[in-house]
């Protein structure tokens, strides 16, 4: 309602032709005499029109005329305050009833078409949970586009090409080495981790010594293809399924690097300096100029992403998502002053950056995992919390915003535990609904839902869709968990006020309908962040 409400002042200012300002707030009264909402759109405005509160006040309500309002008063020193009808709190019951798990769907995205990347971890090491932060926030945000009517390709960069490969297919072969009692220098640039040394293991053990007379190559392709298996199955056990997954070498085995330097050559934004190749990123305000090639003739890793954005772009999708880590700061203007010079339009691209994640334990930062003896992995962090409670943890803050993942506050079964606290109330409902299940097919008046906390609940149940609809216009994710454990906590204050079941069959039967309707939008809002709504606990 509060949308609505602020539409209707919106619409009034723009009759009288006001300028009014971008934001202004509808806040629910506290105090029920006051109304139900109420706006302070009047003293922004005083300084704008020379005008009293007041008077701009009355100016602004004096011809709304609206079913959903019982009556506006204007109070001083100009507060404006709605007193509305609850009817369409009650109609809005029966929506939920008919449309179920479509409750909240809207077409706002009327199919435009949105490519999403997030993840696109180099091949050569475990996800972390830097990679596990991205990955909650990347599916959930492609659930809530989805829902709201986006055609969403989620997809994965692999960047199998340059240094970082060839170090990895050096290590294993190393690692082999060792394996077949070869005394070796372990490469200088090496990647440590305990995963190759048992890459190296279960090589050795299916073929000893077979693989000696193998070229790099083999390494290389190996370690990946066994990587990016883990990879996957890891993200698949976090929810996470990809619609596609691109190659860099796909990059370069179609042309599309030559292409890019010859499109960056032709409109004039490269030049020569001391053997290197240089893109004039300054003219698009970025720090400093950039090096796409170098001295040596190697490519820095800005021009194949370059092709790859350019590949994305010529894909035809309306809008660009790229979910980078907190080291990609100075990347987007960058990125987005390359594709300029491409041809593309930049503002189709949205870069959000995410910030560091921390992992609490007794209050203690815990930075190292026992398994590898760095950083911790998703597949731990999975064993010991599971796929719900970390997706919700996740996608609870704004990206740019640090977290601190409290182990101990995410393994408590108590409502301390904010997922605990929403499947409880969702598993309640479910028991109460199964013990009455002869009476969820009978008719409700509603008549007898008159109570501050059953309004209170059928008000924030009302509030879904719009909420899904600005997380999707936003780009964001976290007020959907913000959303949802308000109406769990609703619910569990109607539920500690309110006898649900009781000898009165009309009112059982009219508690029922409201109570399903709430399950229902717990379980949408649920689904839209990877969590299963639980029916027992």
């Amino acid at each position: 309602m509060k949308e609505q409400l602020k539409e209707l002042l919106e619409h009034q200012m723009r009759t009288l032709s006001i300028d009014y300002p971008n934001e202004f707030v509808i806040e629910k009264c506290k105090d029920k005499n006051n109304g139900d909402y109420a706006s302070n759109i009047a003293m922004k405005l005083a300084s704008l029109l020379k005008k009293s509160p007041l008077e701009i006040a009355t100016m602004l309500t004096k011809d709304i005329n609206d079913e959903r309002i019982l009556k506006i008063e204007v109070k001083a020193p100009g507060f404006i305050n709605f007193f509305v009808k609850r009817d369409y709190l009650i109609e809005n019951i029966k929506k939920v009833l008919e449309e179920q798990e479509n409750y909240g769907r809207s077409n706002i995205g009327k199919n435009r078409r949105i490519n999403l990347e997030f993840v696109s971890a180099n091949p050569t090491g475990i996800l972390h949970l830097g990679h596990a932060r991205g990955a909650a926030l990347g599916d959930s945000l492609a659930n809530i586009l989805s829902f709201a009517g986006y055609d969403v390709t989620k997809e994965y960069y692999i960047n199998d090409a340059g240094n970082q490969i060839n170090n990895l297919g050096l290590s294993l072969l190393a690692r082999y080495k060792e394996c077949c009692h070869i005394t070796v220098n372990f490469p200088e640039n090496g990647y440590h981790g305990e995963d190759i040394i048992v890459m190296a293991k279960e090589l050795y053990q299916e073929y000893q010594d077979k693989w000696l007379d193998k070229d790099l190559s083999y390494f290389k392709e190996y370690a990946m293809e066994k990587l990016l298996a883990k990879i996957e199955k890891d993200l698949k056990r976090f929810g996470v399924v990809y619609d596609k997954w691109t190659k860099e070498s796909s990059i370069y085995q179609e042309g599309r690097v030559e292409k890019a330097i010859e499109v960056l050559k032709q409109s004039d934004n490269t030049y020569m300096e001391d053997g290197a190749l240089f893109l004039k990123t300054t003219k698009y305000q970025d720090d400093k100029d950039r090096v796409i090639i170098k001295q040596d003739g190697t490519n820095t890793y800005l021009l194949p992403d370059i092709a790859y954005h350019a590949y994305k772009y010529e894909r035809g999708y309306d809008e660009l998502i790229d979910i980078l880590g907190a080291d990609h700061h100075g990347y987007t203007n960058r990125l987005k002053a390359s594709i300029e010079m491409m041809g593309y339009d930049s503002k189709k691209l949205e870069i959000l950056i995410l910030q560091m994640v921390r992992l609490l334990r007794n209050g203690i930062e815990v930075k190292m995992s026992k398994r590898t003896g760095n950083a911790v992995a998703l597949d731990e962090l999975l064993d010991e919390v599971g796929k719900d409670v970390a997706r919700y943890f996740f996608v609870s803050h704004s990206p740019d915003t640090q977290i601190d993942f409290d182990l101990d506050l995410a393994i408590k079964q108590s409502n301390d535990n904010p997922v605990y606290y929403i499947n409880y109330a969702h598993a309640r409902i479910c028991s109460i609904l199964n013990a009455n299940e002869n009476l969820l097919s009978r008719e409700a008046t509603y008549k007898s839902i008159t109570s501050d906390s059953a309004y209170n609940v059928l008000e924030k149940v009302y509030e879904f869709p719009e909420i899904t609809k600005r997380c999707a216009i936003r780009k964001e994710v976290h007020p959907i968990v913000n959303y949802v454990y308000e109406l769990a906590s609703l619910f569990h204050n109607y539920y500690a006020l309110e006898k649900i079941v009781s000898d009165d069959i009309e009112y059982t039967i009219d508690h029922l309908a409201l109570i399903k309707a709430v399950q229902i939008t717990i379980k949408n809002a649920l689904s839209l962040v990877g969590i299963q709504a639980y029916e027992k606990m």
